[in-house]
């Protein structure tokens, strides 16, 4: 079995009958994959102080809880799909 140590060894394939052929033969060296991974998930964020009332944080820390999230996480994913669902709304209407 031969190892694939870069990227720039896996050949372009006709059809996946010759793809199937060549990984019988051939295995990605860990390191590689793991490198792949990682270049990934690894993305640049801003940090931002948001200012909530004790009780709406408790609220909202209390939910999270319920769904086995982290709040933070839960924040982000609200802001994130209100977003876009914005984003849509100014779509429909023909807003910039």
């Amino acid at each position: 079995m031969k190892i694939i140590e870069s990227w720039n060894q896996i050949p372009e394939f006709e059809d996946e009958v010759e793809e199937a052929a060549f990984w019988a033969g051939h295995s990605l060296d860990p390191r590689l994959m793991n490198s792949a991974v990682q270049r990934q998930t690894v993305r640049e964020s801003a940090t931002v102080t948001l200012r909530f009332d004790p009780q709406m944080l408790s609220r909202i820390k209390r939910l999270a809880r319920q769904r086995y999230l982290n709040y933070q996480s839960m924040v982000k994913q609200w802001l994130s799909e209100r977003l876009e669902e914005e984003i849509a709304k100014r779509s429909d209407r023909g807003d910039n």
